[in-house]
């Protein structure tokens, strides 16, 4: 939090407000929520699932309680394990964080049979702003503006096929009991909107258990604006200004900032920002709504005086954190208080902006592969800077040694920076991400640096579709020579350090030994992309400077040293660069005596400046695989085994056994981390599935194998005699 934002909270009362409150979440949010019950004195109760067992928010709470297996259906979603445990602890409240049951009407009437207090909205507001057809009919009652559309309950498809004219192409599909962009789907022509339907509706049948629809015409080059408000229930409502969230991919916000950049930018930015609060209050007025809640606008960036009402998420927002920078409240521990009770204390007159905040998620996804979705084990974590205290914060569910599952949403961590203005608040932000690290899995880190430092987001020219334009044109950091080098001697030292106590002689010598010049020592590394680099060593590392060759380089002079646990500082021709190193292995990697890596296969992470890489010390074996995989690639041959990218959920299937397809058709659908993720036949011919609707899949599983077509054998024979060797080859790195 910033030391110059103005203090506003109220005065902690010496008798606790509740003495147990239940944390019905988990990830950074329940280890946000935890740190201001701590600050209240009250005792905190995490719950957990088969697959948290040994999570970050459970070990910061006062006790934990077991709720279920990894689904979320079976433990996060479970009302009834929530209310026992309530009971099993002694809690008389329940902060539901966002997500999961927090928006769920019936959770928030069982809490209230049970005796227990629900930190959050009355059942009406929960009723009338959790279903968004109701809500934008209710809203538009009020007075606030609605954006054109058709939102009737119980529409099926043909009735909003027939509908969809009225409404005006390119529209947005929309489930009524959605939140966080999952489900909407963008359609630019009549003839796309069935199929696109038919998958909208599974998608919010899944992710909400309603598929309910409804259509909204698109507005072109909008900007996502959003009013915190808080609300007692003493009929007492302020706004605590508005947030910039106009940088999404997949209708999900990427980056956050406070105050819109669009409203500062105005001549009469202070009017505008004066009449959106007040349509926000008075949209929480219509259903005498309590606690924190957020009013989202959709603005256009043509006619930014006008704004229309989108939604109410009547909870906490996942960027709530750059409101409390810039204003000073802590927005959980009003909460809180206003559930027990207490009058708001605070006056639309005492809210003032100070200085700017921007936030940045931190997914376990790989943008340069669609953003899909990645699991792993976080080896090494620094996520906050020295130099960060009171313009830097980061949320963070992560711990090292955690693995990150795909059963739920892959958002791991926020990092927020506070300036006293927008550019100031930026380059801060930039400062922290070249900072964070977080070895052992993927991360969109160093793609966030990319985002927040094109000329048009520094410009403040922001809009929803900025993200789709700009991704084709983002240049991602490759490994280069320097990372190959590194990993190589950070190999070739962990071996010379097994090797200590080998007897001595030249015969069990492992550093390349002969009569005459020693011969190199060569170490493979598997990159990113299934390509292999091989590095030459002559000269004993820990010794000193040693003679490096990548492939068929130039021999270059080399040094490594390791500072300290994960830090590693290697000296190329001069240079020195400093990363951190996290192996994947615990023990070391010896080389045998024909000076191949061997003992494994190691994995060795590298990372600097937000970015990091994978690099595989292989072995004979895997190298073999490697190369033999190469030489597919190289004379075009397709897999005709469809694979599922990463542990996940068969949710349909789109053809039968024994089916004709071509190649790009879509055969079967996989959710993980929240996500749906198609998967194409990469040949023509008759597919055979090994796997049905509703079945869990593991990563690299195959789904189906395609038989493909007969070919003409002179084709066959023409690519037969383009088959190259494999060549070294330079591959991306992913975000650290």
């Amino acid at each position: 939090m910033t030391v110059s934002s103005p203090d506003i909270r109220s005065t902690t009362p010496q008798k606790p407000l509740f003495n147990t409150v239940l944390v019905a979440n988990r990830g950074e949010i329940a280890c946000r929520v935890i740190r201001t019950l701590r600050a209240l004195g009250i005792r905190s109760v995490a719950v957990y699932s088969d697959a948290d067992a040994g999570a970050r928010h459970v070990h910061e709470a006062d006790t934990a309680v077991r709720i279920g297996p990894d689904a979320a259906a079976e433990s996060y979603l479970k009302i009834a394990a929530i209310i026992q445990a309530c009971r099993d602890t002694g809690a008389e409240a329940v902060h539901p964080g966002y997500g999961f049951l927090s928006e769920n009407v019936d959770f928030a009437r069982a809490l209230e049979s049970a005796g227990l207090t629900f930190i959050g909205p009355g059942v009406e507001s929960l009723n009338v702003m959790g279903d968004k057809i109701r809500s934008k009919n209710h809203v538009a009652g009020y007075g606030v503006p609605v954006v054109p559309g058709i939102a009737e309950p119980g529409m099926t498809d043909a009735q909003l096929i027939e509908s969809a004219d009225a409404v005006g192409f390119p529209l947005l599909i929309k489930p009524s009991a959605g939140g966080g962009g999952k489900g909407m789907h963008i359609v630019e022509r009549a003839a796309d909107l069935p199929a696109t339907l038919e998958t909208a509706r599974r998608v919010a049948a899944s992710a909400f258990g309603d598929d309910t629809l409804f259509l909204e015409r698109l507005v072109r080059m909008p900007r996502h604006i959003e009013v915190q408000v808080l609300a007692d229930n003493h009929g007492n409502v302020i706004h605590l200004g508005e947030r910039e969230c106009s940088l999404q991919r997949r209708h999900q916000k990427v980056i956050e900032e406070a105050p819109s950049p669009l409203l500062e930018s105005l001549h009469d930015g202070g009017a505008t920002r004066a009449r959106i609060g007040e349509a926000a209050c008075q949209a929480a007025r219509s259903v005498h709504y309590s606690g924190a809640g957020t009013v989202e606008f959709l603005v256009s960036d043509e006619a930014p005086d006008e704004f229309f009402f989108m939604e109410m998420n009547t909870r906490l927002q996942v960027e709530h954190p750059v409101t409390e920078m810039v204003t000073g409240v802590d927005l959980v521990e009003w909460q809180v208080r206003i559930a027990a009770g207490e009058e708001l204390t605070v006056r639309q007159d005492d809210v003032e902006l100070n200085g700017h905040a921007v936030e940045a998620r931190v997914y376990a996804e790989i943008p340069e592969r669609n953003f899909m979705p990645s699991t792993g084990t976080v080896l090494l974590l620094d996520e906050m800077p020295d130099h960060g205290a009171g313009t830097i914060r980061v949320d963070s569910a992560l711990l090292e040694g955690l693995e990150i599952s795909s059963s739920y949403d892959p958002m791991i961590s926020k990092v927020i920076a506070w300036g006293p203005e927008r550019t100031v608040a930026l380059d801060t932000l930039d400062a922290a991400l070249a900072g964070y690290t977080a070895l052992g899995i993927d991360t969109n880190v160093e793609y966030l640096r990319l985002l927040i430092n094109d000329d048009d987001v520094r410009a403040g020219h922001l809009d929803t579709g900025l993200i789709e334009r700009k991704m084709p044109d983002f240049a991602f950091r490759r490994v280069d020579d320097a990372e190959k080098v590194a990993a190589a001697l950070s190999a070739v030292v962990s071996g010379e350090q097994d090797s200590t106590g080998t007897p001595p002689g030249p015969w069990q010598a492992s550093n390349g030994w002969r009569i005459g010049a020693p011969a190199p020592r060569r170490i493979s590394l598997g990159t990113p992309d299934g390509g292999i680099a091989t590095v030459s060593v002559i000269g004993r590392v820990a010794a000193g400077p040693v003679q490096v060759c990548v492939g068929d380089g130039p021999w270059r002079t080399a040094s490594l040293r390791l500072p300290g646990r994960g830090s590693l500082v290697l000296t190329l021709d001069g240079e020195s660069t400093e990363y951190a190193l996290a192996p994947a292995d615990a023990g070391p990697v010896s080389l045998t005596p024909d000076n191949r890596a061997s003992g494994g296969p190691a994995e060795l992470f590298l990372g600097n400046g937000g970015w990091s890489c994978r690099l595989e010390v292989l072995t004979r074996e895997s190298r073999l695989v490697r190369v033999l995989a190469a030489v597919e690639r190289e004379e075009g041959t397709a897999d005709p085994e469809v694979r599922s990218p990463m542990p996940g959920t068969v949710v349909s299937v789109a053809v039968n056994n024994g089916d004709s397809v071509e190649a790009g058709q879509v055969l079967l659908s996989v959710e993980a981390m929240k996500m749906e993720h198609q998967l194409v036949a990469e040949v023509a011919g008759t597919v055979h599935l090994s796997v049905k609707a509703g079945q869990p899949v593991k990563a690299d599983q195959v789904l189906a194998t395609i038989h493909p077509s007969t070919t003409d054998p002179d084709a066959d024979s023409l690519q037969d005699s383009n088959t190259e060797s494999n060549k070294d080859s330079n591959n991306t790195g992913k975000g650290a």
